[in-house]
């Protein structure tokens, strides 16, 4: 009975301690090998609690991973429309055109739909007044469309002059009748008229 009561020449207290301490020792060694795997698993401490409802959360994708793959928007799925906000402008009011484009066809499309691609054109009779490219910077605004899918936004006129590449120091429009024609990735609407007091 050599494991219940120790037998040497120490006293037993001796062995006792011994053995208490190889005990110790065994058990740390399973609780660093436990931690040690969990941590090399992507687990451990408190972490490791949260480590199923992270594994089971997907990130949301960012602009590149959610547009990567998808189609450019075919003429044919692009729908324009362009409203003034009033028929005839008394003399200091800005004409302000609100414009629609909307994804007619049946797939999920990208459109680059920035000042630079996107053009209000007005014209008074053959007479090129303005155009919303003349000073438009280059930069792109890409536009994911589902099905159906409507994008609005707006766009005043400051009753000035313009001309391609932007010369300052145009002229201001004379009272008359105008159109505006809004046109975009081979699409254009339908003339809107309207008149400046």
């Amino acid at each position: 009975m050599g494991v219940l009561r120790p037998e040497g020449s120490l006293p037993a207290r001796v062995y006792w301690v011994r053995r208490a301490v190889v005990v110790l020792v065994l058990a740390l060694v399973v609780v660093l090998a436990v931690l040690g795997v969990r941590a090399l698993l992507g687990g451990g401490g408190d972490d490791g609690a949260a480590a199923p409802t992270d594994a089971g959360t997907t990130p949301a994708p960012t602009d590149e991973e959610t547009t990567e793959g998808t189609p450019v928007c075919e003429p044919g799925a692009v729908g324009l429309e362009m409203t003034a906000d009033a028929t005839t402008y008394a003399a200091g009011a800005l004409p302000t055109f609100t414009i629609r484009i909307t994804n007619t066809g049946a797939a999920t499309c990208l459109l680059d739909a920035g000042d630079a691609q996107r053009q209000v054109l007005i014209t008074s009779g053959s007479d090129r007044i303005w155009a919303s490219t003349d000073c438009a910077t280059g930069e792109t605004l890409q536009l994911l469309l589902a099905p159906g899918q409507v994008d609005e936004r707006q766009v005043q006129w400051d009753r000035s002059r313009s001309v391609e590449g932007c010369t300052p120091d145009q002229p201001a429009a004379q009272p008359g009748t105008y159109q505006a024609v809004l046109a975009l990735g081979g699409v254009s609407t339908e003339p809107v008229v309207f008149g400046l007091e």
